[in-house]
């Protein structure tokens, strides 16, 4: 719950179909503590009554389908803002893990973390008002190896470092030609759209299913890495959450004005 008690996901089942709806426009589906909780307590729950296939959706009207990681929430003084106990970390390894394909249907726009989330799905479909931006870098954020992973394993590095580098967000049309989305469809036909595929998933082998995404799920996380590589990356990381600028970037966002970032 949210501190005025107003739930911020919705959740329900039909025809082995689950949906979970984020509800908290009033702050833009931050993706708060809170809400990422719920959201892995959906699929949880989801997964104990063998529902077959997922959609994850804003209401209706929303102009923001997630602003993204709630900066309010983001650590700061030395600790990592997205170290692996995070709830946020928890609620994309769900995702991935869900033993049955997860559909993104996004209307309105999704910023940092709620990009990852979406990529964390294994479909997408969006109507022409998406758009998509990761953003650490207006906030001078290290994004961690596990999120970087997600996106190399969906997109060209090219697109990668377009996204990371400008911040600038992607427009649906934009999207569609990167591979972020699978199928733009017009706004008025995205409901029906989103639950035929939904029916249509869900009427196959769920054991094959689970199967076939753990397979492709493995084969394209499980990188390997030398140990002490990954050392140095974490400590190149933690200069960076442990920076000035950093602390200067969050403050900004607080304050509603243009950081000044000094490289230190």
């Amino acid at each position: 719950m949210e501190q005025d008690d107003k739930p911020v996901i919705a959740s329900s089942v039909a025809d082995g179909i689950g949906t979970i709806t984020l509800t908290s426009a009033s702050r833009r589906n931050a993706l708060s503590h809170a809400m990422m909780d719920a959201i892995s307590a959906a699929l949880a729950g989801f997964q104990q009554q063998s529902v077959r296939v997922v959609i994850i959706q804003a209401e209706p009207g929303a102009k923001v389908w997630s602003s993204g990681h709630d900066i309010g929430e983001l650590p700061v003084g030395g600790l990592d803002p997205l170290r692996y106990a995070d709830p946020l970390e928890h609620t994309l390894r769900a995702i991935r893990r869900y033993p049955g394909p997860v559909v993104a249907k996004v209307s309105g726009s999704v910023w940092g973390g709620a990009f990852d989330m979406v990529l964390s799905c294994d479909l997408v479909v969006a109507d022409p008002s998406a758009s998509f931006a990761i953003t650490p870098v207006n906030l001078g954020v290290p994004y961690n190896t596990t999120g970087l992973l997600h996106f190399m394993g969906r997109l060209r590095l090219n697109v990668i470092k377009e996204l990371f580098f400008t911040a600038a967000p992607a427009g649906a049309e934009q999207a569609l030609e990167w591979g972020i989305i699978n199928w733009l469809v017009p706004a008025g036909e995205i409901d029906a759209f989103t639950s035929d595929l939904a029916r249509r998933m869900a009427a196959k082998a769920p054991l094959a299913m689970a199967v076939i995404k753990e397979q492709l799920r493995v084969l394209s996380d499980e990188v390997p890495i030398a140990a002490q590589t990954f050392e140095r990356l974490q400590d190149m990381r933690r200069r960076v959450y442990d920076s000035e600028d950093y602390r200067e970037g969050v403050a900004a966002f607080h304050e509603k004005r243009p950081p000044r970032f000094t490289g230190r």
